[in-house]
């Protein structure tokens, strides 16, 4: 066994992704995609799509040619009545195309509500809808839990706990401060997960449930996806890519105060010169 410390390693990164991830729940928040087989023919129902099978054909083919790289800086109008299917079918066009892909929804009176011009509520809405994927290269720990152990505190209320995790070749137990501990409870990783720690960060992302779990009916979902146990040491340098908006590099660049700007809530208007 190798015994270490996870504490302190959690930065402000998560938080800043909890902050500006935040989706509003509504009609559409059980969609997952368009519903379509490998050959882009619609399903009666499936990820959450119900009907208009010609229309989601029809998205299945923009969505191709956005793969293909056919379409690169055109739009999109999606016509039809209220409650037909429009905001369901683009954000199953979203959610096809990747999870990390950003969508916007905005309503009309929303434009006429805010303390800033119409027109740069527009701007700002196009840029929250444009991502950009930055790679690096991070250290991070990567393997199969095994056990999770938290304790509380009867007289302060602070938790406590350790984390073992594994690889098909070794085995260590680490320490969890209050924060990995609370991103744990959030993720709702449990024994048998495969989970990624940024050890920069202290993000955890849970990439599946081992294979060897898979005949655990009562822990996993229609959902759940299987992988692998890792292999080889549990500390890895591994090259990581995260998404981040237009929009968010807007507001970083507009405040002195850098990234911590994305706590600010509404920021009203940003300076062209600052885009």
């Amino acid at each position: 066994y190798k015994m270490a410390s996870l504490e302190g390693i959690q930065s402000k990164t998560q938080e800043i992704r909890d902050l500006t991830r935040m989706e509003r729940t509504g009609a559409q928040s059980h969609i997952r995609g368009l519903g379509l087989d490998d050959s882009l023919e619609p399903r009666k129902i499936s990820q959450g799509m119900v009907g208009q099978i010609e229309a989601r054909r029809a998205a299945g083919i923009i969505m191709k040619m956005i793969t293909q790289g056919k379409i690169a800086g055109r739009a999109i109008l999606i016509g039809g009545q209220p409650g037909t299917g429009k905001t369901a079918i683009a954000l199953g066009m979203a959610k096809s195309l990747g999870e990390d892909v950003p969508f916007t929804m905005l309503a009309g009176s929303e434009i006429f509500s805010l303390e800033m011009s119409k027109t740069e509520a527009l701007i700002q809405a196009f840029r929250k809808s444009i991502g950009v994927r930055i790679r690096e290269e991070a250290e991070i720990i990567e393997g199969e839990v095994l056990e999770i152990e938290i304790d509380k505190s009867v007289q302060s209320g602070a938790k406590s706990g350790k984390i073992t995790l594994k690889t098909t070749d070794m085995e260590a137990i680490y320490d969890l401060g209050q924060k990995m501990i609370e991103s744990i409870q959030k993720e709702k990783i449990q024994a048998g997960d495969i989970i990624t720690i940024d050890k920069a960060s202290g993000k955890i992302s849970k990439l599946g449930r081992s294979i060897a779990r898979s005949g655990d009916y009562d822990t996993v979902g229609s959902s759940s996806r299987f992988v692998q146990c890792p292999e080889g040491e549990l500390h890895k340098r591994k090259e990581v890519v995260h998404t981040v908006t237009l929009h968010e590099v807007d507001v970083i660049n507009s405040r002195t105060q850098g990234f911590m700007a994305l706590f600010a809530g509404d920021i009203g208007e940003i300076k062209q010169e600052v885009r």
